[in-house]
């Protein structure tokens, strides 16, 4: 690996750390037996140079994480002689901020994300949609509120990378008022539509929607997180995949969805504010 590269590789790990440990750049430095200002330097990228071995051992050893993953020449992070489990299934629970969910976007920060949502995906909602959709789902119209908040936020940062692939009919379906959404009023429809359609304009190209032909393809819903994790969708609980090998299979099934889109991402916003427009 060029050194480039590895110190790169270095420095996302580094920042993956900083951002699982909850701890202040003073606090997290002094856990690893350097100054803060050593530590902004390995996290400004000004230098490829990598810290000493005894930083480096130190860091390993304070997050239980081996020397092979700290410096990428290996994708499973385990300590040596630790076997990382390649399934874990993991509750969907309220409190979006607060979930795994929440912290494996963060630790992905930098990488793509490539997300088929189950309806309509989360950050392009209303609030009338999430009030709607909390109610039928009988979940906490705050925890969903502040889903939708996060996402947005996320995906404005100027390190995002964001796929999102979805039937198009999920979109007609909804604008005709049809399956979940028959009790949604059609002047809330309306405005859901347009909503979409501004924000996606808005967030391209940072966030990319895809709209492939429901009839002629289908996925169950799902999320991946770079090349570290997926998270595939089962109701309240998530099914996650931490293996290299599944992540990259995951990852060519959505390639071959994209492949298969119709409407492109520069196409999406005016396809959204045509259904608006659209009487049914």
């Amino acid at each position: 690996m060029d050194k480039r590269d590895l110190s790169t590789v270095f420095r996302e790990r580094l920042k993956m750390l900083l951002t699982r440990s909850d701890l202040n750049q003073s606090a997290f430095a002094t856990a690893v037996g350097i100054d803060r200002s050593a530590l902004s330097q390995l996290l400004s990228g000004a230098s490829t140079r990598l810290p000493r071995a005894e930083t480096l051992l130190n860091i390993a050893a304070e997050f239980k994480v081996s020397l092979d993953w700290l410096l990428g020449l290996s994708q499973d992070e385990g300590v040596t002689g630790e076997i990382r489990e390649s399934l874990e299934i993991e509750e969907a629970p309220d409190g979006f901020d607060r979930t795994l969910l929440a912290k494996w976007h963060a630790e992905a920060a930098g990488t793509k994300i490539r997300y088929v949502p189950a309806g309509i995906p989360d950050l392009l909602r209303t609030e009338a949609l999430i009030d709607y959709e909390a109610g039928i789902a009988n979940k906490s119209r705050e925890a969903q509120a502040g889903e939708t908040q996060y996402r947005i936020d996320y995906n404005r940062r100027p390190e995002t990378d964001m796929e999102v692939c979805m039937p198009r009919h999920t979109l007609e379906i909804f604008a005709r008022g049809l399956g979940v959404w028959d009790r949604f009023p059609e002047a809330d429809r309306h405005q859901q539509l347009l909503h979409m359609a501004t924000l996606l304009d808005d967030l391209y190209p940072t966030f990319r929607l895809f709209l492939y032909d429901g009839r002629m393809r289908y996925s169950i819903p799902f999320t991946i997180f770079g090349p570290y994790r997926a998270a595939i969708y089962v109701g309240d609980m998530y099914l996650v995949l931490n293996a290299t090998q599944p992540v990259r299979t995951l990852t060519s099934h959505f390639d071959n969805l994209i492949r298969a889109a119709d409407i492109n991402a520069h196409e999406a916003a005016s396809f959204t504010q045509r259904l608006a427009e659209m009487q049914f």
